[in-house]
């Protein structure tokens, strides 16, 4: 019985490592859309400034 329980012990420690690194993947895939969104939104804003040649984001400058 030793043994089933070891080879059942190990398939669960090695479903865990596997959803911590998908884990570790799904984070790293929303840092980087959230990097690019916020530089997409920067860009936005610096358009829309010039636009309307107001300060939009409140930086003290337009665009």
């Amino acid at each position: 019985m030793g043994i089933f329980w070891d080879l059942i012990q190990q398939s669960q420690i090695s479903a865990q490592r596997d959803s911590a690194q998908s884990l570790e993947e799904r984070v790293t895939a929303l840092e980087t859309q959230l990097k690019e969104s916020q530089e997409l939104q920067r860009r936005l804003i610096a358009v829309l400034e010039e636009h309307f040649g107001r300060d939009i984001d409140g930086d003290g400058t337009v665009g």
